[in-house]
C-alpha cells in the first residue's frame, strides 16, 4: 500500500526520484539557456516544454496567453487543484559568464537587435518544473488531486505597446479548467546555496513602467540659444526624480525606487533634437506611496517642461501589484520547505525591491512565492552577480533543491484535510 501523503516514505520517495531526474534537469537548464528567448517570442522553449510534458503523460495546453503552456497532472485520486508556475522569459543582455553553453542569440526588442541572455534564472525555473512535473507523474496513482503546470511567458514584460506575461495566461484560463485552489512560485537568486526564503504578506514591490517624453525645438548645436536644450531638461528631471526618491518621501516607513533608465535623443553630436523619450522604473509597496511618488513625478517633469519651453510629460503604464503571500499558507508553508531544504528555510525575508507578476496569480487565488539560493561556493557574497547582470550564473546542484520544493508544496498542499 503506498504511504499516505506527507509521510516519511514519501519525503523517501521524493528525494530518490528528484535526484534520478537531476541529470536531465540539468540538461534542460543548459538547453534552455544555450537557446534564450524574449518575451512574447518562447517559440522553441515553449515546444521543448510541451514535447516533455506529452512525454509524462499530462494533458497539455499550448498557445496560453500567447507562448505559454499549461500541463495538467490528474492524480488517482479526488482532491483539490494546486499550481505550480515557472516563466520562460529571457532578457536583452549580452552574455559574459563564459560558460560552455552561454547564449550567442539575438533579437528583436523595441524594434533594436539585442543580444538575448537567461540573466534571470528563468532558465533554471523552466527546468525545475519540468524536474518535478517528472517527480509528480512517477507518483500520480497516489496523489489525492490535480497538479497544474504553468509555463508563462513575457514575465519581465512585454515590449511597450504590447500584453503579456501572467495577465494574459489568467486571461486564457491558466487557473481555470480545472479551477486553480492555491498557486505557488519558485525563483532563483544570488543568495546562499539550497537556501529558500519568503516573508509572509507584501514580499516583492509593486512596478509601474515610467516614460517620460519631451517635445521642444530643434537647433544647431552651436547655437543652443536657438532651441530647447534637451540634454539639459534630460539632466534636470534625472536630478529631480532623484529628489523625490531621496528627500521628499519617507522610505523608511515604506521602501521606494524610482529609476530612470534609459535616456534617448539625438541623431548628430551637432544638432540639439526636438524630442527625447527617456524610460524607467518605479517600485512600492502600498498604493498610496504609488500615488504619492506618480503625482511628484509628474508634477515636477511637466514644470521643467515648462521651465524650458517645452512639452513635457510622465505616464506610468504596465502596473505590477505587490507580490503578497497568503498569511496563512505562508505559515503552513515552511513545514513542507523544511523537508526539501532543512534547516535552510527562512520565512521572515527581507522585503524585494525587485517586481514579479506572479502577484497576478495571486489577486486570483492563495499563493506563496519564494527564493532560491543558487550561488556557487567559490563565490564571495559580497561580490555574487545578481539576477540581470551579464555574469549571473547559479550552482546547479540546488536545481535539485528547487525540484524537491515545488514537489513537497504541491503534494503537502493536496494532503492538507
Amino acid at each position: 500500500m503506498a504511504a499516505p501523503a506527507g509521510s516519511k516514505g514519501e519525503g523517501g520517495k521524493v528525494e530518490a526520484a528528484a535526484k534520478a531526474v537531476q541529470p536531465k534537469v540539468v540538461a534542460w537548464r543548459r538547453d534552455v539557456h544555450e537557446h534564450p528567448e524574449l518575451g512574447n517570442q518562447e517559440v522553441r522553449t515553449a515546444a521543448l516544454v510541451a514535447r516533455e510534458l506529452k512525454a509524462l503523460g499530462l494533458e497539455v495546453r499550448e498557445g496560453v496567453g500567447k507562448t505559454g503552456v499549461v500541463g495538467v497532472l490528474k492524480g488517482g485520486k479526488p482532491g483539490k487543484v494546486v499550481a505550480l508556475r515557472a516563466d520562460m522569459d529571457a532578457l536583452p543582455v549580452l552574455e559574459k559568464t563564459g560558460l560552455s553553453f552561454a547564449s550567442k542569440a539575438t533579437a528583436t526588442w523595441e524594434g533594436k537587435t539585442v543580444p538575448v541572455m537567461h540573466a534571470c534564472g528563468h532558465d533554471t525555473h523552466v527546468a525545475m518544473l519540468l524536474g518535478a512535473a517528472t517527480v509528480l507523474a512517477g507518483m500520480k496513482n497516489d496523489i489525492a488531486g490535480t497538479v497544474v503546470f504553468i509555463f508563462q511567458p513575457a514575465e519581465e514584460g512585454p515590449q511597450a505597446g504590447d500584453e503579456g506575461g501572467a495577465k494574459l495566461m489568467i486571461a486564457d484560463g491558466a487557473l481555470d479548467n480545472p479551477k486553480v485552489d492555491a498557486i505557488f512560485g519558485l525563483h532563483i537568486g544570488p543568495g546562499d546555496a539550497h537556501a529558500l526564503n519568503y516573508r509572509p504578506e507584501g514580499f516583492y514591490a509593486g512596478a509601474d513602467r515610467l516614460t517620460i517624453t519631451v517635445k521642444g525645438k530643434q537647433t544647431h548645436g552651436a547655437r543652443p540659444w536657438a532651441g530647447i536644450d534637451m540634454a539639459s531638461i534630460s539632466a534636470d528631471i534625472v536630478q529631480a526624480l532623484n529628489q523625490i526618491a531621496a528627500r521628499q518621501i519617507d522610505v523608511g516607513t515604506s521602501p521606494t525606487v524610482l529609476t530612470i533608465a534609459t535616456i534617448n535623443m539625438g541623431v548628430r553630436n551637432n544638432i540639439i533634437p526636438e524630442d527625447l523619450v527617456m524610460s524607467g522604473t518605479l517600485r512600492t509597496f502600498t498604493p498610496e506611496r504609488k500615488a504619492e511618488v506618480i503625482a511628484k513625478t509628474q508634477k515636477a517633469v511637466a514644470a521643467i517642461g515648462d521651465r524650458y519651453g517645452a512639452k513635457a510629460e510622465a505616464v506610468f503604464t504596465q502596473p505590477y501589484p505587490v507580490t503578497w503571500n497568503d498569511a496563512a499558507l505562508s505559515k503552513w508553508v515552511k513545514a513542507p520547505l523544511e523537508k526539501a531544504s532543512p534547516g535552510k528555510v527562512d520565512d521572515q525575508a527581507a522585503l524585494v525591491t525587485g517586481a514579479e507578476d506572479f502577484s497576478l496569480y495571486g489577486q486570483k487565488v492563495p499563493a506563496v512565492f519564494v527564493q532560491l539560493g543558487g550561488r556557487k561556493a567559490d563565490v564571495p557574497a559580497a561580490g555574487a552577480p545578481a539576477n540581470h547582470s551579464p555574469y549571473f550564473d547559479i550552482d546547479e546542484a540546488v536545481l535539485e533543491t528547487g525540484v524537491k520544493a515545488e514537489v513537497f508544496m504541491a503534494l503537502d498542499y493536496l494532503a492538507r484535510k
